[in-house]
């Protein structure tokens, strides 16, 4: 049986940021290219579930004029409720135990979109299955940290690395 797996799929700053400060992302323009995606919309295609942090959430909406996921399950992570929109819900609940739920259902992986919060109370956890990580040529000094201190310990296997022109470098790992 395939099991429904929870794929982290992000980029950072060579020195591990996800963001400059005041959740600044203008560094990931620096590989934007026309026709160039970095293979995310084949992974898209891969996830029925979105996982995202409220702070991740309200950067997207303030910049889009709809959320871009409208067609997937998505959990907002946040403190705060608030009425379901679509197919978007605003989960206040307990991480673990929605991503295990999630899991045991049938269908597409589940996409974790950040932020940093919600990625680190998952490894804390245990409950990735694959990291799919962007390095974008740059060095930013400051900001939003991908991995912070207190995460375990965790082997992971290379699936593949590719290099584009733009100097990005993607990493897929399997947890093992």
């Amino acid at each position: 049986m395939n099991t429904k797996k929870l794929i982290l799929y992000i980029a950072c700053s060579v020195d591990g940021y996800i963001a400059q400060p005041g959740d600044d992302l203008s560094f990931l323009d620096k590989v934007q290219r026309e026709g160039e995606d970095y293979g995310y919309t084949d992974f898209t295609a891969t996830v029925d579930t979105v996982i995202m942090g409220r702070r991740t959430y309200d950067w997207i909406m303030a910049r889009c004029p709809e959320y871009v996921h409208h067609d997937k399950n998505t959990y907002i992570i946040t403190r705060t409720e608030r009425p379901q929109q679509g197919n978007t819900r605003f989960y206040t609940g307990d991480l673990k135990e929605l991503v295990t739920t999630l899991k045991s259902q049938g269908g597409k992986n589940i996409f974790c979109d950040g932020g940093a919060e919600i990625v680190n109370e998952l490894l804390k956890d245990r409950l990735f299955d694959e990291l799919i990580i962007s390095i974008i040529p740059v060095l930013l000094g400051d900001g939003t940290r991908l991995f912070r201190n207190g995460v375990p310990m965790q082997d992971l296997i290379l699936v593949s690395s590719k290099s584009f022109d733009s100097g990005l470098v993607q990493l897929h790992y399997k947890v093992n």
